[in-house]
């Protein structure tokens, strides 16, 4: 099997459903390994760490994709994340992503702390009357994502009217981070653009208009003082990524990690008796199932390599976060579900300047939301067959029904 063969594997159903065996062979191949012509497939960890680092490894701007495909940017889906941070590299993404930096500091996000808490009692009463029958609820409907999106959307400024708006939206929107070549299928992913696009053109002008303490009024305000540090298409774009990385991800953390719960009950026990912190729980879940399996950089300059490998100007590498965090080199028994570790440093948050600007507040919602549903729930166990989502780079879970009597 070479590299060529790992990246088409990846875009098949069965592989998404548990791409570790895959993820196996591709280390075979050493920690990184050609995939065809001007294409690498990294999966050590210590090279996908060191490209993620590397400011000379940029992510695929528009404009580049456009140069490939010139049907690129008639995706209104495309066009979007090209405008954000997500995509973007110096000079733009640093001082875009230091203005919502600005306003989306560690102390705002520690100060939701009481909101969070709130939040996790109140959904977990809903559960508690959804199930009191014996019937099973469906954790990631009433909870997984019930919580991050309400959270994000209180930072945000986005009334509480309007948060049911969002899951399906959000679903289709990020179908254009999966890997794949097919601009055909971005049909659904250019109508949730177009929606969202909408709603906060609208809710930026309102806020810019009677501004209130929260994230959309911050920004808005900036985009609006003449100075060009935020363009109008620019704020419209990272609003947007706020929401949905926002809650996108820390769904997939919340119910990736119950599922491995149910599997290790040693784990559940020693989060409830304080063996297990909630910190180290969280990082284990991060590293053994990460809610982000793989990224994406470009070659931006010439002599680059990895791991010895010479990487030329232009390549692509697909960077396997998945892979790289159970990479044997760094961790002993890799495979392991092991909450006690004392070295976990997971890179699905990624590395250097595109690291997650949301990792804290995702942290902060596992740690509180986990133990209290243990505690709430002392007989929580599966109430079904849980479901995955058809998804390879956001990994997670469509239903997990559980009881709760």
């Amino acid at each position: 099997m070479d590299g060529a063969t790992i990246i088409e594997l990846l875009t098949e159903t069965g592989v998404k459903a548990d791409p570790y065996p895959l993820y196996a062979k591709a280390r075979e191949l050493g920690p990184v390994a050609p995939a065809g012509d001007g294409v690498f497939v990294v999966s050590g960890y210590a090279a996908v760490n060191r490209v993620l680092r590397t400011p000379a490894f940029g992510v695929a701007t528009a404009d580049m994709m456009a140069g490939l495909a010139p049907e690129f940017l008639a995706h209104s889906s495309l066009a979007l994340f090209g405008r954000s941070i997500l995509q973007r590299n110096a000079p733009d993404q640093p001082r875009v992503r230091s203005l919502i930096a600005s306003v989306f500091t560690a102390r705002r996000v520690a100060a939701l702390r009481p909101a969070v808490e709130a939040a996790v009692a109140r959904l977990l009463e809903g559960m508690a009357e959804q199930g009191a029958d014996g019937s099973p609820v469906d954790f990631m409907d009433a909870f997984a994502y019930r919580l991050p999106v309400g959270v994000i959307c209180e930072l945000l400024g986005v009334p509480e009217r309007d948060r049911h708006l969002f899951r399906g939206l959000a679903s289709d929107l990020t179908a254009v981070l999966e890997i794949s070549e097919d601009l055909g299928e971005l049909t659904a992913a250019d109508r949730a653009a177009d929606e969202l696009s909408r709603y906060f053109t609208e809710l930026a002008a309102e806020r810019l208009a009677r501004p209130q303490d929260d994230l959309v009024s911050d920004l808005a305000r900036i985009a609006a003082d003449d100075s060009g540090r935020l363009s109008a298409e620019e704020l419209l774009a990272n609003l947007v990524l706020l929401l949905v990385a926002g809650f996108e991800t820390t769904t997939n953390l919340l119910g990736n990690g119950l599922a491995l719960l149910f599997r290790h009950p040693g784990a559940a026990a020693g989060l409830r008796n304080g063996a297990v912190a909630p910190a180290g729980f969280a990082d284990e879940v991060l590293r053994f199932d990460s809610p982000v399996q793989a990224t994406g950089r470009v070659a931006l300059a010439e002599g680059l390599a990895v791991d010895g490998l010479p990487v030329p100007l232009g390549s692509e590498v697909t960077l396997l976060i998945g892979a790289a965090n159970r990479d044997p080199a760094r961790y002993e028994r890799p495979d392991e579900f092991d909450p006690t570790r004392t070295d976990s440093q997971p890179l699905s948050f990624g590395g250097g300047q595109h690291f997650c600007l949301g990792s804290q507040l995702a942290r902060l919602e596992a740690e509180v939301a986990v133990p209290a549903l243990l505690d709430r729930f002392p007989r929580l166990a599966p109430g079904g067959v849980a479901t995955r989502r058809d998804r390879l780079v956001l990994r997670g879970y469509e239903t997990l029904p559980v009881t709760v009597r």
